[in-house]
């Protein structure tokens, strides 16, 4: 996030498989020789690990000469795996919002793909085109890299604006922009045209988009058309996105969004009706988890994403000052990696979560569990758990 021989002992030994987005354990088999052909021992196994000491249960003594190991046969590897894996093997994602390898999207795409998914995405036109050089040139290799060494792959990366149901909608000074020169079915029903003709289904949605342009100002100062805006990019295209790609969504899918805890606790700076947005974000997913799951049996769910150094959350320009405050305050003292979120989004996107549904999920360590800054000097002398 890591074996047969001539008739003779057998013990169960646990071999660390990397699959899915983290490790499970597979059991494979050693085979000890033994000077005494009066003894045999019976199969002991274990899903963590091998007790170094075990109760006698042997008439004669036994005395090991040497362990023989091989690698499991290839046959085992399309046999059904172990204990409780995120399998999503099969199953097609596509995660709107990817503009770069530094967010959210990124690492739930990375998480989907360790997992087995496939990965298509849906890039703001404006950032595609060095979006895609970036990939084509190599500068995302690194982070490209799953828990099994390979590269995650992405099939293709569509053109899109969620802010934009259908052409109609598009303004003129949109259309004529340089910034949307040379892409075109960039609007949310001609995107997801595009993929039905392509793919046929996805199985996975997964909603990374969020936008303020005037996130910076007080609420009391935002504007209405600033607060609509926020509206608009950060909750509604969630709507509009599930809307259309509804249709070709395979039952038992999912579809996942990222919030914030500003949706329901006073977080001074983020403004412009980004907390608002988030809110709406919120209730929209209840209400869709009712509607998407009773139509078309697709699953609803968001995830409270706690402060991470994005490059999109770096222009709101405390981001850091809240990184510092979670570290400070929250049950788990350690900076949240995208990582985190990107596993919590394969598990809601599994059949593990098959019965979790319009649901806010916090993966902040535990912040959102608090009432008060403990860093705060009235608390200096209580005696507070610190990690030091």
């Amino acid at each position: 996030m890591a074996t047969a021989a001539t008739p003779a002992t057998n013990m169960a030994m646990i071999k660390p498989c990397i699959s899915s987005s983290r490790k499970v354990f597979m059991s494979s088999t050693a085979s000890f020789s033994t000077e005494s052909k009066e003894a045999s021992w019976h199969r002991l196994t274990s899903s963590s690990h091998i007790s170094s000491s075990f109760r006698s249960i042997f008439s004669a003594p036994i005395k090991f000469k040497k362990v023989v190991t091989r690698a499991m046969s290839s046959e085992n590897e399309n046999k059904p795996l172990p204990g409780l894996p995120v399998d999503l093997r099969g199953k097609r994602a596509f995660i709107a919002g990817v503009a770069d390898d530094n967010g959210y999207g990124w690492a739930i795409a990375k998480s989907l793909a360790a997992a087995g998914a496939e990965i298509i995405v849906g890039t703001w036109v404006p950032a595609l085109n060095i979006f895609e050089s970036s990939l084509r040139r190599g500068k995302f290799d690194e982070s490209r890299v799953l828990p099994d060494g390979s590269l995650m792959e992405i099939t293709k990366v569509y053109p899109m604006d969620a802010v934009y149901d259908s052409p109609d909608d598009v303004p003129e000074d949109v259309k004529s922009n340089k910034r949307y020169a040379g892409s075109s079915k960039w609007t949310v029903k001609e995107l997801v045209e595009s993929v039905k003709q392509d793919f046929g289904s996805i199985d996975i949605l997964v909603h990374s988009l969020a936008n303020g342009p005037e996130v910076t100002k007080p609420l009391l100062e935002t504007s209405r058309n600033g607060y609509l805006a926020a509206i608009s990019a950060s909750s509604y295209s969630f709507v509009s996105l599930l809307k259309e790609f509804v249709s070709i969504m395979n039952p038992g899918g999912a579809s996942i969004s990222l919030t914030y805890i500003a949706s329901e606790r006073i977080i001074p700076g983020y403004g412009g009706g980004m907390s608002s947005a988030k809110a709406a974000l919120e209730s929209d997913t209840r209400v869709l988890a009712f509607e998407a799951g009773r139509k078309h049996k697709i699953r609803v769910n968001t995830i409270s994403a706690g402060p991470l150094r994005s490059r999109a959350a770096k222009a709101i320009g405390f981001i850091d000052m809240m990184i510092d405050y979670s570290l400070a305050n929250a049950p788990l003292q350690k900076e949240l990696s995208a990582e985190e979120v990107g596993n919590a989004a394969a598990f809601l996107a599994s059949p593990l979560a098959s019965a979790i549904t319009g649901a806010v999920v916090y993966v902040d360590n535990g912040l959102n569990a608090m009432g008060v800054g403990v860093d705060s000097p009235v608390f200096v002398d209580l005696d507070i758990p610190k990690d030091n």
